[in-house]
């Protein structure tokens, strides 16, 4: 048989793995600066492109699409080459995936700090970006599925069964997740409203954590476990399993998310049901790359790699068995909205994606720089202190979160909460926030022992280049199948037709999830009492978005004695009806705020913003200085965000949008009326006008300023339906 020469493209990986390992420090310092935020409240005080709530998205971000997602297709631009025996469909079509993804993190590194959000957990990005990252997704399908079919193998290895179902996917979930409706360069509002879109938002946040961080790093285990062990994988028939079932399956998980809030029962039960039948194919997974190390373990002792590929598929059964754990509501109704979660999340994200990403880069570079690891030792102890960080990280946070669960629940013997105040909570986590520290500069620190030790090993190896090949050509053979052929092999060599199935059974969950509960409007009931935002209040929620104070706070109250106690009338799907987005949040730094409209004064808040611990002695709120700056708050784009509201069913009035305007500065200017109750402000307010009129500066009057906008948000929510007691 005729052999064909070629080349493997190196230079597509070696940029992607370049890109790995520098947005890897990027995102893990923003991230370690984050949780000395926690410590440190206003160590960026004033500076609002430093503030806790934009820079959250911003870590996540990085982490998540930056460091996790140039490692997979890293790994999916090497393996991939080699399981079919091509080089990639076309090198144009690999540089444009390449450039595109790093000037699409450079977009969210801008952006996310500027405070343009979406709000969207994992999904903040606006619109322009969220077209490009669409763009770029397709083009590398194109690449992918243009050299399955000008491949020379003839079956497609299970690595690229995941690596497709990751593809058709993620285009799925984020073109639905993201249809939004733009006002401007970089404002949208989502199309869906309250609980539909609480329910779109989980099918994809639950599920980018499926076919983002789980799907593609399966992927890659199948290809580098069995390479670095010099083993086959354990079981092809697990591996068939494994991969259908899992597709299938997670697709339906999301509503657990949003287990005892206003989402209707159904959806609910049902997202608790496939969460526990998840747990078999995703250990099916486990023990089939674990089992693929049988007979190496001596080998395990010594390399590095196999160590990291270790732990990585131990932390991925860890974190998959504490999924499905989480899912059952009466876990769930003490996990949800503590430090527990992210615990979980970080088990994840540390010890599954990060240490196979960092054996993956261990063993990948050396090969193409054609030399050893500069240093053994050195990638052990990147091992030892990285485990010794996720260790200390992690602990803490499950600690936290149960002590946080068990003083919200607490009642003492004549019916009253035992710890009425937040603050008690948090003033008790604090020594848990200290070791989360500690643990992320352990991991921050292997991390960097990494660069040290790649850099090391490129300046000893050879350029990498592109890798010379040979294969025969692909026969090709009946469509049809063969005398004697199964049905999975026969599928096998067929990528149209496993990328439709793919398609297929990722679809069926998503479509009787969430088409009846956007398309049934009698499944969202609405409440006659709950109006729309005044323009005022909607300039104010848009504020609230932009700080990304849902990053702390949630509004969503669950059916709970303590929770009804503490924040009032559990949370009902009516009140949501007109929130686009909404914002329930995940977690709870502070307290809930659905009924925090009429609790406290104007001036409390207007104070409270300014300096919180003045306020609340212990919390741990950074100050938001900027929205009291002397300069107008920008309200040029309001009537064009009624009229998009309009749009997207809010029953604005052709006369309340004409009279927008006007009726936010009457607003305005009560509250401003208000806040001079406080002889304190009225004191401030003059001698900042005077020491402004003394400079030839033009002053604002504090009813144009954002802070106003932002109080008017605060008192407005839950007074629709709020109960006097």
């Amino acid at each position: 048989m005729e052999m064909q020469q070629f080349y493997y493209d190196n230079k597509i990986v070696k940029k992607f793995i370049y890109a790995t390992i520098a947005f890897g420090v990027v995102g893990m310092v923003v991230g370690l600066t984050l949780a000395f935020m926690f410590l440190f409240p206003n160590m960026t005080d004033g500076i609002s492109w430093l503030s806790y709530g934009r820079l959250r998205p911003l870590h996540t971000n990085a982490v998540i699409f930056a460091f996790v997602g140039n490692a997979f297709f890293a790994g999916m631009y090497y393996s991939m080459q080699r399981l079919l025996k091509a080089r990639m469909y076309s090198d144009f079509l690999s540089n444009i995936h390449f450039w595109g993804w790093q000037l699409i993190i450079v977009a969210a590194a801008i952006t996310l700090p500027l405070g343009f959000s979406s709000s969207k957990e994992y999904a903040e990005l606006e619109w322009p970006i969220d077209i490009a990252i669409t763009l770029i997704w397709v083009v590398m399908g194109i690449n992918m599925i243009g050299t399955m079919i000008k491949r020379r193998e003839r079956h497609l290895y299970v690595a690229i069964w995941f690596y497709l179902a990751t593809f058709v996917t993620v285009a799925v979930l984020h073109i639905f997740n993201n249809l939004e409706l733009p006002v401007s360069a970089f404002k949208s509002y989502s199309v869906y409203a309250g609980v539909q879109d609480a329910l779109v938002q989980w099918w994809y946040g639950h599920n980018a954590v499926a076919f983002f961080l789980t799907t593609p790093f399966l992927g890659l285990m199948y290809y580098f476990v069995p390479k670095a062990a010099n083993r086959p994988v354990y079981s092809y028939r697990l591996s068939i399993v494994h991969f259908w079932s899992l597709i299938f399956i997670y697709i339906w998980a999301g509503p657990h998310h949003l287990l005892y809030s206003a989402l209707p029962n159904w959806a609910q039960n049902l997202g608790v049901a496939f969460s526990i039948m998840l747990l078999a194919p995703s250990w099916g997974g486990m023990i089939n790359g674990l089992l693929t190390l049988r007979g190496v373990w001596d080998k395990v002792r010594v390399d590095p790699v196999l160590k990291f590929f270790v732990v990585a598929i131990t932390g991925y059964g860890m974190a998959t068995f504490e999924g499905p754990m989480l899912s059952l509501k009466n876990v769930n109704a003490i996990a949800h909205y503590t430090d527990w979660i992210i615990a979980h999340v970080h088990v994840g994200a540390l010890a599954w994606n990060g240490f196979m990403a960092f054996g993956m880069i261990y063993w990948l570079v050396p090969r193409m720089a054609k030399t050893s690891l500069y240093s053994l030792k050195l990638a052990n102890f990147h091992f030892w202190i990285g485990t010794l960080g996720v260790i200390l990280y992690t602990i803490p946070m499950y600690v936290a979160g149960f002590l946080q669960a068990s003083m919200w629940k607490q009642f003492n013997p004549d019916g009253t909460l035992t710890y009425g105040n937040f603050l008690e909570t948090v003033t008790q986590i604090m020594p848990m926030y200290w070791m989360r520290a500690i643990g992320g500069c352990l991991y921050l620190t292997g991390m960097l022992v990494l660069v040290y030790n790649i850099v090391q090993t490129l300046r000893a190896g050879a350029t990498i280049e592109d890798e010379l090949a040979e294969a025969p050509a692909l026969v090709r053979i009946s469509s049809g199948r063969v005398k004697g052929e199964k049905f999975h092999p026969w599928l096998e060599r067929k990528p149209i037709q496993l990328t439709i199935l793919a398609t297929v059974a990722i679809l069926i969950g998503g479509v009787i999830q969430i088409v009846p509960t956007i398309m049934v409007k009698s499944n969202i009931p609405t409440i006659t009492s709950v109006k729309p935002y005044s323009p005022l209040e909607l300039e104010g929620r848009d504020l609230y978005i932009r700080e990304g104070c849902v990053g702390c706070h949630s509004q969503s109250v669950r059916p709970f004695r303590s929770e009804v106690e503490r924040y009032g009338p559990q949370a009902k799907a009516g009140e949501f009806v007109y929130d686009h987005p909404f914002l329930w949040g995940s977690k709870r730094t502070g307290p809930d705020l659905l009924r925090v409209g009429g609790k406290y004064n104007d001036n409390w808040h207007f104070n409270h913003f300014w300096s919180p611990q003045s306020i609340s002695a212990g919390s741990i709120m950074p100050g938001y200085k900027w929205l009291f700056d002397n300069k107008p708050m920008d309200i040029s784009l309001t009537q064009k965000k009624m009229k998009a509201m309009v749009t997207l069913g809010v029953p604005y009035t052709e006369a309340q949008v004409a009279s927008g305007l006007d009726d936010l500065r009457k607003q305005a200017l009560a509250i401003e009326e208000s806040l001079k109750n406080d002889p304190d402000f009225v004191k401030s307010y003059d001698e900042s006008k005077k020491k402004a009129e003394a400079r030839g500066e033009k002053f604002v009057p504090m009813n144009e300023r954002e802070i106003v906008a932002m109080i008017a948000y605060m008192q407005r929510l839950g007074t629709d339906i709020k109960v006097k007691k």
